[in-house]
């Protein structure tokens, strides 16, 4: 049995008769068909996941091996979600020291940017260089109940400016994902990384992306958009053209290990993100569905298992008990 993760693909048993009865390791055939559903329904990618975990564990052998890795370690970024004050924040930083783990995704997103800049600014002068900090911007897209527009480029350019003076490792999402004159024109102008395409949809937005010079970073998520069947000859090609490809992971315990099998498979040389914001987010809460959660070493390494297929046991007792037969996207 192979296993998946992602959203909870309404819509898809319209489709399911496509598969059934179809060989189960036929990754090619089902990538196709369900790059085909993407388009009329929900996201499908959780199947994708399932069926290279399944094909792993046939051929006894880690989906990172399948997709010709080598390199069995990655370097994780601590991962941060939640609006602190600058006193909370240094001693976030202060805690992502302790543990040795190198770099510090920061959310910005408060009542105005100079706020954000201010914590950033507490967290490099409470750590010095002793971080690596990256920020997100949460400009690429908007949840549903959200009216508010992403910022326009002048504004962009703006906090790229107080982010460079802060040594910020890269910038993510600070534009609409649509807008590829805009992030050209900001990685043009800004000294600093520019990332994104965390839920960007369809492959030929990858490549415009990628061939417009848009991105220092692509992040698209394997269980949220093209699967790793999609995502693995992308993440090459981000690779040859001097790019760096690291995935959104912001999830549970087996998306973020799908998403690491990924990059281990392909890429590997840059930061993995490590979704981790005690008390709110710890690894406990992150990975409860894994009969372990996954643990970085203590210089902030993920080392990859050996393991067939992707690597992980699910926890069947928490997965009983919190089973909903109502599919929401939540």
């Amino acid at each position: 049995m192979g296993v998946g993760s992602g959203e909870a693909m309404l819509g898809f048993s319209d489709y399911q008769h496509l598969f059934i009865g179809q060989e189960a390791t036929d990754l090619d055939r089902h990538h196709a068909i369900l790059m085909n559903i993407d388009f009329h329904a929900g996201r499908p990618w959780p199947l994708d996941i399932a069926l290279w975990d399944l094909a792993g564990k046939t051929q006894g052998e880690a989906v990172w091996k399948m997709l010709g890795g080598k390199a069995p370690r990655l370097r994780a970024y601590q991962s941060s979600g939640v609006h602190r004050s600058s006193d909370d924040m240094v001693g976030v930083a202060r805690r992502c020291l302790a543990a040795g783990i190198p770099a510090l995704k920061v959310r910005f997103g408060r009542s105005d940017f100079t706020d954000d800049i201010a914590v950033l600014q507490a967290i490099r002068e409470a750590v010095g260089d002793q971080l690596d900090l990256m920020v997100d911007c949460n400009q690429g897209w908007r949840m549903p109940w959200d009216t508010a527009s992403s910022w326009d480029l002048e504004h962009a350019l703006q906090v790229a400016k107080a982010l460079e003076k802060l040594d910020v490792f890269w910038m993510e999402e600070p534009l609409h994902r649509g807008d590829y004159e805009g992030m050209r024109a900001l990685r043009n102008k800004a000294g600093i990384r520019i990332a994104g395409a965390e839920l960007t949809r369809e492959p030929y937005e990858w490549r415009e992306l990628l061939e417009r010079d848009c991105l220092d970073v692509f992040q698209p998520d394997a269980v949220l958009t093209g699967g790793i069947s999609g995502l693995a000859p992308f993440a090459r090609q981000v690779a040859q053209k001097g790019r760096l490809f690291s995935s959104h992971t912001w999830g549970n315990g087996l998306g973020v290990m799908a998403n690491l099998q990924l990059i281990a498979g392909t890429s590997g040389d840059t930061y993995v993100e490590w979704p981790l914001d005690a008390p709110e987010w710890t690894p406990e809460r992150r990975d409860y569905l894994l009969k372990s959660p996954l643990e970085l070493d203590g210089q902030g390494w993920f080392t990859m298992p050996d393991t067939p297929g992707l690597g992980i046991e699910l926890n069947e007792e928490v997965l009983e008990q919190t089973l909903s037969k109502t599919a929401t996207f939540h």
